[in-house]
């Protein structure tokens, strides 16, 4: 009877045993079986990538303002606002009457000055006149000479002409008006040449990350479906008290259209191209419970097992999360199937 019983608890440890085994084979083929598939996205440090995006206006870089060297009444406007303008062109003239004057007044000082000089040079030569006198006579010449020259040059510039090839942007003043010397009155442009900027304002920040030479685009309502490449040509050193922003000019990598106008709305794409150390620009989705600048990511480094990561947020745009710190020594990150997987899963990449 004992045999029997013994022998009847062999069996049955031999079957549990059995069932033991086959329970941890079937386990291990759920574990094995447990692999989550993802997709990985290489982690490369320093890339900010962001868009700045702003507005601003077309403009050239030869925008002047013209004005008279000498005040007067004007006597004739040869342009109208939007006319062409050729270099050297004609475009106003002061009346020249009192010009004239000073400038003939000018003349006589200085036929004066010489007889004067010539008188007192043969006189000192006489040792009737003193070296003294023969030297003020000189240098009385002298003066009228000078003052000739300035007369003649204010004549010269009592005319504007235009320094380039362009377009008139604004007329100041018209015919009988009577201005003063810098007053202005015709504003010009060098649009003939084809140098157009466009000019776009930004926040400090923006501005720090920008540097001459990073590409942009621009559009314009004027231009529907036209992506016009551009980059970013100068920076202001200093803030523009009108708008509260600093000023980027972007110059056009071709030639404008010819629907293009100075003055008119467009809005631009500038990539900055600078790299900051310690920063990765990641996609929103992989972002996990982010919350008061810290959140979560799930990384891999031998693309078989995924590993939980503590991240430091610095800015949080529409697309993108730019992350500060985090993520050092790690290769990927993992950007698909990030909300079934925990530290230590095994993953499969898609």
């Amino acid at each position: 009877m004992s045999k029997r019983i013994i022998l009847s608890g062999i069996v049955a440890a031999i079957a549990m045993l059995g069932l033991s085994c086959s329970n941890t084979q079937e386990g291990n083929n759920s574990i094995q079986d447990d692999i989550i598939p993802v997709k990985l996205q290489a982690l490369e440090q320093g890339s900010s990538g962001s868009t700045i995006k702003a507005s601003g206006a077309f403009t050239t870089d030869d925008e002047t303002v013209l004005s008279f060297k000498t005040g007067g009444v004007i006597n004739r406007m040869l342009v109208k606002e939007g006319d062409p303008v050729t270099r050297g062109q004609l475009l106003a003239t002061l009346n020249l009457t009192e010009v004239n004057a000073g400038a003939e007044q000018a003349v006589l000082a200085k036929e004066k000055a010489e007889r004067d000089y010539q008188r007192a040079y043969r006189l000192y030569k006489d040792s009737v006149a003193t070296l003294e006198q023969m030297q003020n006579a000189r240098t009385a010449l002298d003066v009228a000479r000078q003052q000739l020259k300035a007369a003649s040059f204010n004549k010269n510039y009592s005319e504007i002409r235009a320094a380039a090839s362009g377009y008139v942007l604004q007329r100041f003043a018209n015919e009988g008006q009577v201005v003063g010397p810098g007053t202005p009155v015709l504003q010009v442009n060098g649009a003939g040449s084809s140098n157009w900027l466009v000019k776009v304002g930004v926040s400090d920040k923006q501005w720090a990350s920008i540097r001459k030479g990073d590409p942009a685009t621009v559009q314009s309502d004027a231009l529907p479906g036209q992506q016009l490449p551009a980059q970013v040509y100068k920076k202001s050193e200093g803030i523009d008290p009108s708008s509260g922003t600093f000023i980027i000019q972007l110059r056009l990598s071709s030639s404008a259209p010819s629907a293009v106008a100075s003055g008119m709305f467009a809005r631009a794409e500038i990539r900055p191209r600078r790299k900051t150390a310690g920063t990765w620009a990641i996609p929103y989705d992989a972002l996990l419970d982010g919350d008061a600048g810290k959140g979560y990511v799930f990384v891999s480094n031998d693309g078989k097992t995924a590993q939980r990561k503590e991240v430091r947020i610095g800015d949080i745009r529409r697309d993108k999360v730019l992350i500060t710190g985090g993520l050092e020594n790690c290769r990927y990150l993992i950007i698909s199937g990030s909300p079934y997987l925990n530290d230590g899963s095994r993953i499969k990449v898609k």
